[in-house]
């Protein structure tokens, strides 16, 4: 079976140590599954009180560096009007890319202020962890779990229960 590629393209650092120690944790974790990595863009600067048109230059300029880091890979969206999916859905949706003939594939994680319309619209899943609001850094934490919990899920390991 051939080895996926896995992305987690976000904007913004990993500030604490905390946050970066448990990314790096499930980055090793991973590694038995697929090739995972995390890639970090900057944020946009914008003024303490943006107006929309400036967010929505800052959206657009951050989409064009995360559709250029995807290189072309199948992307998923991480935003409030995603999809909500259980682990096992997750799974399920992992384990038939290959046999879609899919083997990279890039999670988006946006600013503050989200992603540009035009990252969506070039993503084949919108997905929202919950209609509730968390802070990106553990927004990029839970999705390295998660995914590492789908892959677990995948190879009927004893991880997830």
């Amino acid at each position: 079976m051939i080895m996926m590629n896995v992305s987690l393209i976000a904007v913004g650092k990993l500030k604490e140590s905390y946050w970066r120690d448990a990314c790096a944790e499930y980055e090793k974790r991973l590694s038995a599954f697929c090739r995972f990595r995390i890639v970090e863009l900057p944020e946009t600067r914008l003024p303490e009180r943006p107006s929309q048109a400036q967010i929505d230059a800052a959206l657009a300029e951050e989409g064009k560096r995360i559709l250029s880091a995807a290189g072309g890979a199948c992307l998923v969206s991480l935003c409030i009007e995603g999809k909500e999916l259980s682990s096992e859905e997750l799974a399920a949706r992992l384990r038939d890319l290959p046999v879609r003939g899919i083997s990279n594939l890039a999670f988006c994680i946006g600013s503050s202020f989200g992603l540009s319309p035009e990252v969506k619209n070039a993503s084949s899943l919108k997905l929202s962890f919950s209609p509730m609001t968390f802070p990106h850094q553990l927004a990029r934490v839970m999705l390295c779990e998660q995914v590492y919990r789908a892959f677990q899920i995948g190879a009927n390991g004893k991880y997830h229960k």
